[in-house]
């Protein structure tokens, strides 16, 4: 018995083996990205070929897999219903609630939760620290796109067409420069800071508005790879470490990849390339 084993206790219960060589092999050939051959299957998952073909037969009755070219197998129809159903069911909103709900009492740091509107990060959750910081934001308010951590990231996932046009319109008559690093940052360089906001799903402000006031953000994708919210996170400088690889930057963005993954999700880097 591992130590794994011995931490969870549902592997402890019992249960029918066949039942999860079953599901084995449907995970394997969901897993593989090409249809899989008896010996395929047989190889990974080490069970002889007469014992496997049994569970074959009996996936391939129920719709499960199908038949790929006559002698490989893919994922069936039942499965397609199965993940329609569960996509469904997913409320992605509820999902980040509880998950910036768990962030803010392990780091008891301030957090919230946006969604983009159409034109702005629109703040549907606001969770204070025990300390709360000083700042005019509540619930139902529209940040900046440009002077907000989270609208960067909404700004740097927009389709191109769309980022240049709000660009256009910000720059030509722009009542203040956006800030990054305590530099003021003119069209081609806040460019490529929304370039690097998109490749890392991170944008921090260290203490670029607020002089005290640390701020990150990063997003949660949904399964086509737009943004479902965004997960902000912020606390006063001296004791609000953001830097990358710090701590709280790992646990910021690791609630937004835990939300990702509990609904299906993915970033999608290759929108603008």
């Amino acid at each position: 018995m591992t130590a794994d084993t011995e931490k969870n206790p549902v592997t402890l219960r019992q249960g029918i083996g066949s039942l999860e060589i079953g599901l084995r092999i449907l995970n394997t050939i969901a897993e593989s990205p090409r249809p899989l051959t008896l010996k395929n299957l047989s190889d990974q998952l080490e069970l002889s070929p007469s014992r496997l073909h049994k569970y074959i037969v009996s996936l391939l009755r129920m719709g499960y897999i199908m038949h790929d070219n006559g002698s490989s197998y893919t994922l069936g129809r039942s499965c397609l219903t199965l993940g329609v159903a569960a996509i469904r069911r997913i409320d992605p909103i509820r999902l980040a609630f509880t998950a910036v709900e768990e962030l803010n009492e392990t780091t008891d740091k301030t957090v919230s939760v946006t969604v983009w509107n159409g034109q702005a990060p629109l703040v549907i959750k606001w969770l204070d620290a025990s300390q709360p910081v000083a700042v005019n934001i509540r619930l139902g308010l529209e940040l900046s796109p440009f002077f907000s951590v989270s609208g960067r990231i909404f700004l740097a996932n927009l389709p191109q067409e769309r980022r240049e046009a709000m660009l256009d319109a910000f720059f030509q008559q722009p009542l203040a420069l956006p800030r990054h690093g305590g530099k003021l940052l003119q069209r081609d360089a806040f460019r490529e800071h929304l370039d690097q906001v998109r490749q890392d799903n991170l944008c921090c402000f260290y203490g670029d508005y607020l002089p005290d006031l640390n701020v990150a953000a990063s997003a949660i994708f949904d399964i086509n790879g737009n943004i479902s919210s965004v997960i902000s996170l912020m606390g006063m400088a001296g004791d609000t470490d953001i830097r990358p690889g710090s701590a709280l930057q790992q646990q910021l963005t690791g609630c937004a990849e835990q939300v990702t993954e509990a609904i299906c999700g993915q970033q999608h880097l290759k929108r603008h390339t």
